[in-house]
């Protein structure tokens, strides 16, 4: 396959970094992977490992790109690897590098080594096993150690730590974490990958499944996000008054009643506005008298009548917000899955009738020929076929897609139902948030009196 890349926009830099033992030919880009390709001999090789890499952009172009540089140098070039890569950065507020690796080592002389070699299976007397065919039984061994999958994790964590010292250096206070939600604690779902062809769609305004399930998860997650703010500061609020009932003087060691509190409040309130001459202060102490009222109603209606019995409201309305949330990430985890089998299997019907084509041609060169000309749509249905092979239980004939759907679309409504009461659970916070701002001014007109009378009570007593 060809293609032009003469016209690629937003390729900001671009640099190859070799080993020491590399042929210096190799600073041109044809001519290392010209080589690369020419050594390879078999059909299924893999020519080049690629590695994406979203930059800070907080950082200034030569940042970047020594951040690219320093490391691509530690992690790859040191241990033989040649690199070449290329930063992109359409001004679209989306920078990033690519990083292509050689699969291959490099002897002494700068030639490619191999990448692994054969060792035989030795039975428990030490001899080689001997297989039916009359060979005997092998198995792979790497020479590099590039392919193990641990460097995933190793090569995600690095690229992590050498981004923030560099945001540290600047004086940038934001920092790159490579772990996952749940391994840092945070108790999020995350987005769906979207995927070129989704992407693209949307950026022409067209709504796709993938899009709309990321925003709702996203508006969830912000939503629940919003929940235990306001939780934790109503919690905090509470503990101070808690604090501040155990360490007052001469105050009996009992909760007190907050609607009591504040029908006192809307007495008192209620008789000065009567006095008020001008109209926008009779206004402004009806709206603050209409506040406290609607307070004490909802005080009234749930049952609440103490400090303790407003703390354990609170604890509800939280463990209820907790447990909706932990339903909808259920339904939005499977709804992901749900996608991929989908698309993998609308993926493998469409393109099969191609694939039986392909495989029914005798002829090696015609058959060489047909899978060139017909490769994108070769490779979606080898795509497909091999993830439905790895999440389907062995036996299923017919793709159950219509079951799918249906059941994709079951979930949808239950999320969206779920959704609307973990909205309600923030209705229920906004109006502890009003109970709370209506105790903090009763108390405050409270104080002066309380002062006054315990003054009172210490004049008497000397």
């Amino acid at each position: 396959m060809t293609h032009d890349y003469t016209r690629k926009g937003g390729v900001v830099h671009t640099e190859i970094m070799l080993p020491t033992h590399a042929p210096p030919s190799f600073s041109d880009r044809s001519t290392l992977w010209n080589s690369v390709e020419l050594y390879e001999k078999a059909g299924n090789a893999q020519l080049a490992r690629e590695i994406d890499a979203a930059l800070p952009i907080e950082l200034s172009r030569e940042e970047q790109i020594r951040l690219v540089r320093e490391y691509c140098s530690s992690q790859f070039v040191s241990r033989g690897m040649c690199v070449d890569y290329a930063i992109h950065d359409t001004g679209k507020g989306n920078p990033h590098c690519h990083i292509m690796l050689t699969m291959r080592p490099l002897d002494e002389r700068g030639a490619w080594a191999a990448k692994s070699r054969k060792e035989y299976d030795l039975d428990e007397n030490g001899e080689r096993i001997r297989l039916p065919s009359g060979r005997y039984k092998t198995h792979k061994v790497d020479l590099t150690g590039w392919n193990d999958k641990g460097n995933a994790l190793l090569w995600r964590k690095a690229w992590a730590d050498i981004s923030n010292a560099y945001l540290e250096r600047a004086g940038i206070p934001q920092r790159i974490d490579h772990r996952s939600n749940a391994e840092r604690g945070i108790d999020e779902l995350p987005t769906v990958h979207m995927g070129v062809a989704a992407c693209q769609m949307e950026k022409k305004g067209i709504v796709t499944e993938k899009g709309e399930l990321n925003r709702n998860i996203q508006k969830a997650n912000r939503l629940i996000r919003e929940i235990r703010a306001q939780v934790g500061k109503l919690k905090e609020w509470i503990a101070d008054l808690f604090k501040a009932r155990e360490t007052a003087p001469e105050q009996p060691q009992q909760s007190p009643g907050l609607a009591n509190l504040l029908m006192k409040y809307l007495s008192v309130q209620r008789e000065k506005s009567r006095k008020y001459s001008q109209s926008w202060q009779r206004q402004h102490a009806a709206d603050e008298l209409k506040t406290v009222a609607a307070a004490v109603n909802y005080l009234y209606e749930h049952g609440i009548s103490t400090l303790d019995e407003l703390d354990a409201a609170l604890s509800s309305v939280s463990e209820q917000a907790d447990a909706i949330r932990a339903g909808m990430k259920t339904a939005e985890q499977r709804m992901k899955e749900l996608q991929k089998l989908i698309e993998y299997g609308r993926n493998y019907q469409t393109y099969k009738p191609v694939q039986d084509e392909y495989r029914q041609i005798r002829w090696k060169g015609k058959q060489e020929k047909f899978a060139e000309a017909r490769r994108a749509e070769l490779t979606l249905w080898n795509a497909a076929n091999r993830y439905l092979h790895a999440h389907l239980p062995e036996g299923v004939k017919t793709l159950p897609i219509s079951a799918w759907e249906k059941e994709y679309a079951a979930l949808k409504t239950q999320r969206e139902t779920e959704y609307a009461k973990l909205k309600g659970t923030r209705s229920d916070l906004s109006e502890l948030q009003n109970i709370r701002r209506c105790v903090d001014i009763a108390l405050r007109a409270d104080q002066p009196e309380q002062t006054q009378t315990r003054t009172k009570r210490h004049e008497q007593e000397r």
